[in-house]
């Protein structure tokens, strides 16, 4: 029997390279895994175990209600919300949140949106 997929990495298109990877890098405290380009970048843990985030130039616009995103879980969101936000992120006017909302939505300095989600 062959081996099961494994998810490498989710591939995130920016509009520019080298300001995504100083946002992701500052974000997630991942590292390079090789020298990158202008058009592509991969980024993974520090440890270099788990999933990493590739960023790759792309022409197409960033979707309002994007059908895949990130969700980044925190202990203290309001912290790290805050914190994503003076690294370059963007509070995200969500027309979709629930009564009772555990997540905030931000957009990356690319308008990638991504969930910050209360874990704490």
């Amino acid at each position: 029997m062959n081996a099961p997929l494994t998810l490498g990495t989710v591939v995130l298109g920016v509009d520019d390279v080298p300001r995504a990877i100083r946002f992701w890098t500052a974000a997630l405290g991942f590292v390079l895994r090789e020298e990158p380009d202008d058009t592509w970048a991969v980024l993974v843990p520090p440890d270099r175990g788990g999933t990493g985030i590739a960023l790759g130039k792309s022409m197409s616009q960033v979707q309002r209600h994007p059908r895949v995103h990130l969700d980044l879980y925190a202990q203290d969101q309001a912290a790290e919300v805050e914190r994503l936000l003076s690294l370059g992120a963007t509070r995200v006017d969500w027309d979709r949140y629930p009564a009772d909302p555990d997540f905030v939505v931000l957009a990356d300095p690319d308008g990638n949106r991504f969930c910050v989600v209360d874990k704490g």
